[in-house]
């Protein structure tokens, strides 16, 4: 196991990260929409907003212990959805659910992962995780994803309604993006400095989209497994498919991709357990506000009626107790966990929930209070936030 007491903030797994995955996969992971405005305000907007600092406070006794959608967690964070997530690392989704699980957070699965639904229940114990939902034109597909996703003992559903089509992503377009990567000359010279990857990509049997290839009708090889997803996409999603869906799964429903206050009051009218306030990661809509901008205005329309939780920007516990402060129940980490990743595997995953949890943990006792669901917005500066 490496040592990693040196690795003391996520910018530090970040860069290890860009070193040792491909630099398609890393592009994949850390870059937006367009010119990336918004998914560079997801990060800075955080940044603006100031913290009291409390002196000769009791700051024994602290807990960051908490729930989501009535699960107990160590924190308020959930590791979020990431697509190709066993692109940055052999196996990732499977190493990520196991972090998460020994830590005490859930671990929420992608439609769009490569390690698949089955595969996550039988590496984990089959222990609870929650599972991303894609609605895709092939309805008869979708019953039988969330079929697959009851018999693997998945407890909440996130259905992410941002994605009827696909931003434009530039670096993804210009790197030929594919799930393996093809066997061109750039790829393979690319290939060629990252011996790691290579040698875990070797040794697995999971290259490719592992909850479609083999399960949707007419998917049998890379070539229809692409022309098929690009296909897929449902640009005609409307809130009659959530009600069908929440019928249909009959269990936790979570909403992921609300970013605005209309939006978010028919997310709380259709029933569901919890919205995430989320802008893709700044890898839809560029020119949107951040995550943490939208949250308070939403907070305030329907937190009283429904879980909010918001994703977008996480890089450090600061940003989960000032998410947490503007009322958000929860948060979700996507990059944060995917730079501990590509790093360093599970243990790297493991590393950045730990630097997350101790800065959660110091900064909030520096904010005078020493239990979670004790923070609001008085522990912030007026007129930053």
């Amino acid at each position: 196991m490496p040592d990693l007491s040196k690795i003391t903030n996520i910018e530090d797994l970040r860069v290890i990260a860009k070193r040792r995955v491909p630099k398609m996969f890393y592009d994949y992971a850390d870059s937006g929409a367009w010119t990336e405005g918004t998914y560079r305000a997801n990060e800075s907007d955080f940044q603006k907003i100031k913290l009291r600092q409390r002196v000769a406070v009791n700051m024994e006794g602290r807990s960051l212990r908490t729930t989501m959608i009535g699960q107990e967690t160590a924190m308020p964070v959930a590791i979020a959805p990431t697509g190709l997530t066993g692109m940055q690392h052999a196996d990732g989704e499977i190493l990520g659910a196991r972090a998460a699980k020994a830590f005490g957070i859930p671990f929420t699965l992608s439609t769009m992962s490569i390690c698949s639904l089955e595969d996550i229940a039988e590496n984990t114990g089959r222990h609870p995780f929650w599972f991303q939902l894609y609605v895709m034109k092939d309805r008869d597909f979708i019953e039988r994803l969330i079929e697959r996703a009851k018999a693997a003992n998945v407890t909440a559903l996130q259905l992410t309604l941002d994605l009827q089509i696909l931003g434009q992503r530039h670096k993804d377009i210009k790197n030929g993006l594919t799930a393996p990567p093809k066997p061109t000359i750039k790829n393979l010279i690319n290939l060629a400095t990252k011996p790691r990857w290579c040698m875990g990509m070797l040794g697995t049997k999971r290259r490719t989209f592992g909850n479609i290839a083999g399960h949707a009708k007419g998917v049998k090889d890379l070539s229809s497994l692409s022309s098929w997803t690009a296909e897929q996409f449902d640009p005609a999603l409307s809130w009659a498919d959530v009600e069908w869906i929440k019928k249909l799964w009959g269990g936790k429903l979570i909403l992921k991709g609300v970013m605005d206050v209309e939006d978010a009051r028919l997310a709380a009218a259709s029933g569901a357990d919890a919205l995430i306030v989320s802008n893709h990661g700044g890898r839809q809509l560029d020119g949107a506000p951040s995550s943490i901008a939208a949250l308070p205005a939403i907070v305030d329309a329907v937190g009283t009626e429904i879980e909010v939780w918001m994703d977008g920007g996480i890089r450090s516990g600061q940003d989960v107790l000032k998410a947490r402060a503007l009322g958000a129940r929860g948060t979700l980490i996507g990059r944060s966990f995917l730079y501990g990743l590509g790093a360093f595997g599970q243990e790297g995953v493991t590393r950045a929930l730990q630097i997350i949890q101790k800065e959660l943990d110091i900064t909030m006792a520096f904010c005078g209070r020493t239990n979670i669901d004790e923070v609001d917005s008085s522990i912030l500066l007026p007129g930053t936030f």
